[in-house]
């Protein structure tokens, strides 16, 4: 059956969450953070150059792209602000989490993407690329409110985004045809082979395993939106508009991925609540192993 295909295709993923939390003792906090800072910094964002980079892209359908992108993450940003009653007073807390409702754990993107027929990497290189540096964005004005950073910092930090410029420069790449060099390229890949892996391993080795007891209003209503809400706004939005079956797919696959697993450390670094955070990261990504497989079972029947 379909669903079970799906499980087992996305099961060694989860595992690697599971030997993160497994093997969490064997490093130290701040080996743990720099794995996540090397991901940040450089793996990750060679992986979003090169999916990309090297699959030609026509402008007409990157336009077609964004403009339903950013109006899914504004759907999820509007559903998750209604939980605000259920939050904590400090509105910083409140935001830090607040931006799990809308922002997606790119390193599934591509796993999920892989156990479909229908859409491809190139599709969802394209969709990720439109909708990190916006998700990230937003994140980042949200947890700056009330702060020292300004508007020219909030900028500054937007626009020097390792995932921003990875994505633009790929997406630039892919629609003026070039070619990249191949032993330009060989390394490129060699990164991007590797950001996965660390990224799953550090997600279990970060999470909390227990927080699905620790389930409340404010957080239901949080991972409803995620999980939920911005998959179905996707699905209801593609169908409509009788979007190709390729982008199609890969917008409800990216839309019901799990918040993204470096949540908590932007939470810190704007002195937001982070083990709120963190525990909506661990929420969503338990319950994401199942709401994000039947999310792909029933992409695979409707497109």
């Amino acid at each position: 059956m379909p669903f079970f295909a799906i499980l087992i295709g996305l099961l060694p993923s989860f595992l690697l969450v599971v030997l993160g939390g497994v093997v969490r003792g064997r490093l130290s906090v701040n080996a743990w953070q720099g794995l996540d800072r090397l991901n940040f910094e450089i793996l990750f964002p060679a992986l979003l150059f090169v999916a990309a980079s090297q699959r030609p892209l026509e402008l007409a359908q990157v336009a077609a792209i964004a403009p339903i992108v950013w109006g899914l993450l504004a759907v999820a940003l509007g559903v998750g602000y209604l939980a605000r009653p259920f939050g904590p007073e400090a509105f910083r807390d409140f935001a830090a989490g607040w931006q799990t409702s809308w922002r997606t754990n790119t390193a599934l993107a591509f796993i999920a993407v892989a156990t479909t027929n229908t859409a491809g990497v190139g599709e969802m290189a394209v969709v990720v690329g439109m909708g990190v540096p916006m998700a990230n964005a937003l994140a980042v004005i949200v947890l700056s409110r009330g702060g020292s950073l300004g508007l020219w910092g909030t900028l500054r930090k937007v626009a020097l985004n390792p995932f921003l410029l990875a994505s633009l420069s790929g997406v630039i790449v892919g629609l003026s045809g070039l070619r990249i060099p191949g032993p330009v390229l060989a390394p490129l890949e060699l990164l991007a082979a590797a950001a996965i892996p660390i990224a799953l391993i550090s997600v279990g080795a970060t999470m909390n395993w227990g927080a699905l007891a620790r389930l409340d209003r404010f957080s239901g209503a949080i991972c409803a939106a995620k999980l939920v809400v911005m998959p179905a706004s996707a699905l209801a939005v593609a169908s409509g508009l009788g979007l190709e079956s390729g982008v199609a797919a890969a917008m409800v696959i990216w839309a019901a991925l799990p918040t993204a697993s470096a949540a908590h450390v932007l939470a810190t670094g704007f002195g937001a609540d982070r083990e709120l955070a963190a525990t909506l990261v661990a929420q969503t990504t338990l319950l994401g192993a199942v709401s994000l497989t039947l999310w792909i079972t029933l992409v695979e029947v409707v497109f």
